[in-house]
């Protein structure tokens, strides 16, 4: 299993979309409390996790954080919950755990199964900045 350092959590990521990519980067810039580390679904961290716990990733292919201790979040929960621990005001957007899962995960897939098409795709997964190296996992 992974050993992340003390109350850090992973943010698995789809390392060829371009809507992933944007929002790896504004998690970074909001990330005040440096809570996150970044690692692409095609990693080897990536295939690691997605190994244990045994995802399929024909259903979930865009977005996973795992916490330790505590496991995976994927789709719209993992969203909302990385946007509570950014902090006021990205955190107001948890009142959206109100809707229940299957209605969330629905506009999510959507959005994951379209992504492509609407923001394109790179041929290889994002390279950090050396500013940003210490952020990823490899």
């Amino acid at each position: 299993m992974i050993d992340l350092p003390k109350h850090k959590k992973l943010i698995l990521f789809d390392g060829v979309c371009n809507l992933c990519n944007t929002s790896v980067q504004y998690v970074i810039k909001h990330d005040k409390k440096d809570v996150f580390l970044f690692s692409a679904l095609q990693s080897e961290y990536g295939q690691q996790l997605i190994e244990s716990y045994k995802i399929d990733t024909n259903k979930v292919d865009s977005i996973l954080l795992y916490t330790p201790g505590k496991g995976i979040d994927y789709k719209s929960t993992a969203a909302l919950k990385i946007a509570y621990n950014l902090g006021f005001p990205q955190s107001l957007m948890t009142v959206f755990f109100i809707i229940p899962p299957f209605i969330r995960n629905w506009v999510y897939d959507y959005i994951a199964k379209n992504r492509y098409k609407w923001y394109g795709k790179k041929d290889a997964c994002m390279i950090p900045t050396p500013e940003l190296k210490s952020k990823f996992l490899d």
